[in-house]
């Protein structure tokens, strides 16, 4: 049923707004017949710039999602929407309360202290810089240094994913299958628990191999996107998986995020991109 009433939400924070937009857009996507407006105010820290973002979202009626941590902005957004009848989801508030009310321990109230230049950040940044490094098989030496390594046939997301990934804290790499091409002795040192073998549907990468060539101006029909050469391809990347003994995931039904998951579930791998500090109590997000 189509519903042609404009659903505006409004994204408030006192930092970069990532984790309501995230709940923004995953409440979107659960309504593909709506049309929605997203509005994203931003490292909003003052009550002047509240205020007007506020009296922004009461003339058109918005549900507003926050992520304020100073106690006065929350309290004036949370008021300002009860007495104009607006919808407010509070996202921080109820669980920082429960850490408080467990632990005894006030929170910072910090704004933006998610994205603090921490030691974590610069562990985020190397295992950024090595998923570029041994991106496509370029120096066979980062598979023994690896965290993960993916292989799969082209077209089946292995940089993304390693970049995905290296944004969790986690080193990766990748390299590329070809039938009868050389696999790098270093494949076979490595802890097969650590090695993911990507495959894909026939059908579905042809057309995204066909898609690819189409966007680069060339013909679709080339062997790169030849059904039976993809399925000798797709053949030939199980058979190596089959013999190293790694984990397979399909891809072709799967977004990025949601194959990175898997991944991180099968080789029982934590996200990394949360860690402990030593010189507190307190558990610091990246």
């Amino acid at each position: 049923m189509e519903n042609k009433e404009t659903i505006n939400l409004f994204v408030i924070s006192d930092s970069a707004g990532e984790t309501a937009t995230k709940l923004a857009q995953a409440t979107m996507a659960q309504f593909p017949s709506v049309n929605f407006c997203l509005y994203r105010r931003t490292f909003i820290r003052s009550r002047e710039a509240l205020i007007k973002t506020l009296a922004d979202a009461k003339e058109v009626n918005g549900i507003i999602l926050h992520t304020l941590i100073s106690e006065n902005l929350v309290e004036l957004t949370n008021d300002f929407c009860e007495q104009s009848g607006l919808y407010n989801i509070d996202v921080l508030t109820p669980t920082v309360d429960e850490v408080t009310r467990r632990t005894g321990i006030l929170p910072s109230r910090e704004p933006g202290a998610l994205h603090h230049l921490n030691e974590n950040y610069f562990r985020r940044i190397k295992a950024m810089e090595f998923a570029v490094k041994y991106d496509d098989g370029k120096d066979p030496r980062g598979f023994l240094e690896a965290d993960i390594i993916l292989l799969g046939v082209s077209r089946t997301s292995k940089t993304p994913l390693s970049l995905f990934l290296a944004n969790k804290n986690l080193k990766v790499a990748n390299l590329p299958i070809v039938p009868q091409a050389h696999i790098p002795k270093q494949i076979w040192e490595v802890d097969p628990k650590k090695i993911v073998g990507l495959t894909n549907d026939p059908d579905m990468l042809n057309s995204i191999r066909k898609e690819r060539m189409i966007s680069y101006g060339l013909n679709p029909d080339s062997a790169y996107a030849n059904i039976d050469k993809i399925r000798e391809e797709l053949a030939f990347a199980n058979e190596l998986y089959q013999k190293i003994g790694c984990v397979i995931i399909n891809v072709a039904t799967l977004s990025i995020e949601e194959t990175a998951s898997m991944i991180l579930n099968a080789l029982k791998l934590e996200d990394h991109s949360y860690y402990i500090s030593d010189n507190d109590d307190a558990v610091h997000p990246f």
